[in-house]
């Protein structure tokens, strides 16, 4: 009896749009699907990308006198880190340094959504805000002291400092150390030319310390993220350890 074409469970039958399937997902296309940022495979990046993009949006329409008292709250300056740190360090990440958000867009896809996919979106933003955080109190740090010592202006100390370019350099770091030798050294060197760049072009005493910070926490971090998560041990993985004890054998009557 002839089997009925495109009935399931029989032999030679094949689903509707099955070919077209196959061959989204092979060859090029497949590459690029498999790297492509989902709910899935990306919450951190494309949660973190729509907050951002929110408070963009909030910044160029909102009220312009609340928008500055907002950002000045969150800034991560000398005097609001002395008297409020907490609170500056977490609200200076909700804002992009500028009017634009499409680079963001970029520099999220290219390091924070990659890094996501390789080691998770626990690990992902344990990078992220470990580069945001360190690079923010050592560039503040080092402002403080040469303010201090009479080499910067006391202005620095209440400059505006927000954004979350040293939580995407720091996934660049992080990035490079799941890479192969020759990815890794790209990698790596893209972030120094992309440092060189800005410290060029804009003279900023924080960007000229924050950055490299950033990159180098990303580095820093390199053996923490190799490692398999729940690598420190537990009740489980102790008992998993320990020898097994043989159930003692009934004696037979």
């Amino acid at each position: 009896m002839a089997e009925a074409p495109g009935v399931p469970g029989r032999r030679g039958a094949m689903a509707p749009y099955a070919g077209l399937r196959l061959g989204l997902r092979s060859g090029p296309l497949e590459w690029v699907l498999d790297r492509m940022p989902t709910p899935r495979r990306n919450p951190f990046a494309l949660a973190y990308l729509a907050l951002l993009a929110g408070t963009t949006v909030f910044a160029r329409f909102g009220d312009p006198a609340l928008v500055r008292q907002l950002q000045t709250m969150s800034s991560t300056d000398g005097h609001h880190l002395l008297h409020t740190p907490l609170r500056s360090l977490l609200m200076s990440g909700l804002w992009v340094a500028g009017p634009v958000w499409m680079p963001y867009l970029w520099g999220f896809a290219f390091t924070v959504a990659p890094l996501e996919r390789r080691v998770g979106w626990r690990r992902a933003a344990l990078v992220f805000w470990s580069g945001h955080v360190v690079g923010t109190l050592l560039s503040q740090a080092v402002v403080a002291v040469a303010v201090a010592a009479g080499k910067a202006p006391a202005g620095l100390l209440d400059e505006l400092d927000i954004g979350v370019s040293y939580g995407v350099l720091a996934s660049l770091g992080a990035l490079a150390g799941q890479f192969r030798p020759v990815g890794r050294l790209l990698a790596l060197g893209g972030g120094v030319l992309l440092i060189l760049h800005q410290i060029q072009s804009d003279q900023d005493l924080v960007t000229m310390i924050g950055h490299p910070t950033a990159l180098l926490v990303g580095v820093a971090l390199w053996g923490v993220l190799r490692r398999p998560p729940g690598r420190s041990g537990g009740p489980r993985r102790l008992a998993a350890r320990l020898p097994r004890m043989r159930k003692p054998a009934l004696d037979r009557v």
